[in-house]
């Protein structure tokens, strides 16, 4: 009894932690696609039903495209995010993710400019297994980011 208990308890261990890791790689995928300008691929990860706020609520794939058009602009700043945070619901359905953004910008003399600030993002398995961000909210614009965020900003995860 005791050893079918703790392989209980190491399967649902094993698959929390698959679960995290499921959303480490969503979101820096999303985050790369963002990176990439890849309008397409950015929206792929947006729930049909999500809620982006950012100064004002953008609601759906169409609203958020369009809230986010100037950050996909080849043109356009270049946002780049990682997960420092990643908690999963006990059912493995629902995740939220936090963690440093970084904003870049060229400026009109040629330098760069940076921006940093920290994002939340909640996400959720859709029917096919897959996860989508629910709702995404960006804050402290402006912060000066510690030698951990940008480790973390840096951060490479492994990811199929």
């Amino acid at each position: 009894m005791f050893v079918e208990l703790l392989l209980a308890v190491t399967v649902l261990t094993v698959t929390a932690e698959d679960a995290r890791q499921e959303v480490i790689c969503a979101e820096t995928g999303f985050s790369r696609a963002a990176e990439r300008k890849d309008k397409d691929a950015f929206l792929g990860y947006v729930d049909p039903d999500a809620r982006f706020i950012s100064g004002t609520v953008a609601r759906g794939r169409v609203e958020i495209g369009e809230a986010w058009a100037a950050a996909l602009a080849i043109d356009g700043p270049t946002m780049r995010w990682r997960p420092a945070y990643v908690e999963v619901s006990a059912d493995g359905q629902i995740a939220l993710s936090r963690g440093p953004y970084r904003s870049t910008t060229v400026t009109a003399d040629g330098g760069t400019r940076y921006s940093w600030g920290h994002f939340i993002s909640t996400w959720r398995r859709n029917d096919d297994g897959e996860w989508q961000v629910m709702f995404d909210s960006g804050g402290d614009a402006g912060m000066e980011p510690t030698p951990a965020e940008i480790d973390i900003l840096e951060s490479e995860p492994v990811c199929p």
